[in-house]
């Protein structure tokens, strides 16, 4: 058997001044809105650091009229929400400088630090990112009271840029990612024990890939697209993008491969790079993406859904 998505990718409308084309940035869900901040519409080149809100019930941008010390313009920027606000963190501009920022309706400074990431995920009162920098291998948490930094992965897990990080049941899951080279390998840190485990998966494993949305869905992981192979020109380029869409039993340690029931000829073509959350649209629950880099490297303005609900059935 192969699950199928009950829903098709569905293509939300647009309206108003959006952000437009760019990849390497971020958005995430507060409420009823999609926050988006960050990217680039050339390789390596800030495009702004305006915010921008997008209704999920009248599908309307604008740009919110945040006040205080905003984060410079940036891109691979990382946001995630606890509560109403929101923290920004990591990323970079032309100069290589990062930071980190916290909103509500009020930029505040939380504190520069040196271990951008691409991903930070709140469990509890904790927020924990994927330290990144040079490639090092660790996790840091944002407490209230200030980073804490876990134990180390140890030698079985490579120092490595743009992974999936997924937190289920109370582990956090380091899926893939990129070192000079695309890894295929899967790491599971225990919040309790303080344990680190490396993962034998079985079935329809994915290629190695990096910078793909990865998200929860029950004791599901699901990602999508990322690039497989790297350009010969490394970030100048596209590299080769896939638009798969997988599926982890965090349980039985078991991929399988999603059948997109998309029309052919309708189906998003294959991105990375692009910015992603999980949204409700329209009543319906999923992986809501945003832009992010193309085949012919090119960036991408589109929003799309795909539900997260799959049925089972035999594949021919």
């Amino acid at each position: 058997m192969s699950p199928v998505a009950d829903n098709k990718w569905v293509k939300v409308g647009q309206k108003g001044a959006g952000p437009g084309p760019r990849s390497s940035h971020a958005i995430t869900v507060v409420g009823n809105k999609v926050y988006c901040f960050g990217g680039e519409l050339k390789p390596t080149i800030h495009i702004d650091n305006d915010l921008y809100v997008f209704d999920l019930d009248t599908q309307e941008w604008s740009i919110a009229p945040a006040t205080g010390d905003a984060p410079f313009p940036c891109f691979g920027v990382s946001m995630v929400p606890i509560g109403t606000t929101i923290y920004v963190y990591g990323g970079r501009d032309d100069s290589r400088n990062t930071t980190a920022c916290t909103l509500t309706t009020r930029w505040r400074t939380s504190g520069s630090c040196c271990l951008p990431s691409r991903k930070g995920f709140p469990v509890g009162a904790t927020t924990l990112w994927p330290a990144t920098t040079g490639k090092f291998t660790s996790l840091v948490a944002l407490r209230p009271r200030g980073w804490v930094e876990y134990p180390a992965a140890g030698e079985a897990c490579k120092g490595r840029g743009a992974p999936g990080l997924v937190v289920v049941d109370g582990k956090v899951w380091v899926l893939f990612g990129f070192d000079g080279n695309e890894l295929g390998d899967i790491h599971c840190f225990d919040l309790v024990s303080g344990q680190w485990t490396a993962v034998e998966t079985t079935g329809d494993v994915p290629p190695a890939r990096s910078v793909f949305p990865a998200v929860s869905s029950g004791k599901y992981i699901v990602i999508y697209g990322g690039e497989e192979e790297p350009h010969e020109l490394m970030h100048m380029g596209a590299g080769k993008l896939s638009g798969d869409i997988y599926r982890f039993d965090t349980e039985t340690l078991v991929w399988e491969k999603v059948v997109d029931g998309t029309e052919e000829g309708k189906n998003p073509c294959p991105r990375g790079w692009c910015a992603f959350a999980v949204a409700v649209v329209n009543g319906e629950k999923g992986l809501l993406v945003h832009g992010g880099n193309s085949p012919t490297n090119e960036r991408l303005d589109d929003m799309l859904l795909k539900c997260l609900e799959v049925k089972e059935v035999f594949s021919t």
